[in-house]
């Protein structure tokens, strides 16, 4: 009788193992995609400037301390993100141009001296920040023609015409 329920009680735990870790499962796997969809990140910022001025970047161009760029290993290259000093509240656009920093300083994003003057830490070296991506877009121009055709009267008329009967078919 013992042996019966030991083993009844081991299915049971085992079958509510296995429900509870596909349940997780599952649940990560959404929020992993939420993340994704909209990636927002609060953290620790720093900069850098003289000491890597025109060093190449990951992305293979020179790097200038005077341009609003940034480096990350959580974003895509060529991202433009909106940084916001979480002490003072200002905010600069920035393009994700470069990796880092490195991982055991635990910091989220090197942004260039530039970025930093504006978000006001120079002297600190080290900020608070939230980022978050900006959707970006490509405007297209349209043409402007100098002349205006004026339309003709075959333009203005309307053509209407009857429908066609068509034979009956013999299946």
């Amino acid at each position: 009788m013992q042996t019966k329920l030991r083993i009844t009680m081991s299915m049971l735990a085992a079958t509510l193992l296995t429900a509870s870790m596909i349940s997780a499962a599952s649940r990560s796997k959404e929020m992993a995609a939420a993340a994704l969809a909209k990636p927002r990140f609060v953290g620790i910022a720093s900069w850098y400037g003289a000491q890597h001025q025109g060093r190449k970047m990951a992305n293979g161009k020179r790097f200038d301390r005077r341009k609003l760029t940034a480096a990350s290993w959580y974003l895509p290259m060529g991202t433009t993100i909106r940084v916001v000093n979480l002490e003072n509240g200002k905010s600069v656009t920035v393009t994700i141009t470069d990796r880092g920093p490195n991982f055991r300083l635990h910091r989220l994003i090197d942004l260039s001296e530039a970025a930093a003057r504006q978000l006001d830490y120079i002297q600190k070296g080290v900020t608070p920040v939230y980022v978050s991506p900006i959707v970006s877009y490509q405007p297209e121009h349209a043409e402007v023609r100098s002349v205006i055709a004026e339309p003709t009267s075959a333009d203005l008329v309307a053509v209407f015409t009857l429908p066609q009967i068509l034979p009956p078919t013999v299946p």
